[in-house]
């Protein structure tokens, strides 16, 4: 475990926090208001990615897939903003994490026959998702944690990790499960 929060660390991540060290997948419980705020369609990607819901699985489906690990940490990417609409390093701090969340995944699917990669939004290894097309890239694509009916907040706090970092801060949260063979 601690060479993955190493590599995590070194990929580039802020903060890095081990989940379920006694193996308690519990606190990775997915909601129906979670999904809701999915079905909003605020990111118009509600039914056109095959990430995102209600693609990615029935609350049921993602619950059992999460329930199958035993093991994963959550990391986050955590950067300063010079004001609330400092929309440069917003986009600077979200590219960041995507190219650490990606980089973790490629290390971790290496180590792990089987691994649940969850990001910060919608995966966004292409451009644009292939939908109604197959998956162009079906062994890399990642769901959002909150695709997957997870209170990201809630995630945070049921594993002792903050979830804000002050004003003029901006922060992205993914995790990563597994299981030791």
């Amino acid at each position: 475990m601690e060479d993955m929060i190493r590599f995590a660390l070194s990929a580039g991540f802020t903060h890095v926090q081990q989940l379920n060290i006694t193996l308690n997948i519990t606190t990775l419980e997915p909601m129906e208001q979670v999904r809701d705020m999915c079905a909003e369609n605020r990111c118009r990607a509600y039914g056109k990615n095959w990430t995102c819901p209600p693609f990615c699985g029935t609350l049921d489906e993602c619950r059992e897939k999460i329930q199958k690990f035993q093991k994963g940490i959550l990391v986050q990417m955590v950067g300063k903003l010079n004001g609330p609409f400092d929309y440069k390093n917003m986009v600077a701090i979200e590219c960041k994490h995507l190219e650490n969340f990606h980089a973790l995944a490629e290390h971790l699917r290496g180590k792990y026959s089987e691994i649940l990669c969850l990001g910060s939004g919608g995966c966004r290894i292409c451009k644009k998702c292939a939908y109604p097309e197959p998956c162009r890239f079906p062994q890399k694509a990642c769901s959002s944690m909150e695709g997957y009916g997870l209170m990201v907040s809630f995630v945070c706090r049921d594993n002792q990790m903050p979830y804000y970092y002050g004003e003029n801060t901006l922060t992205y949260t993914s995790c990563y499960l597994w299981s030791e063979e």
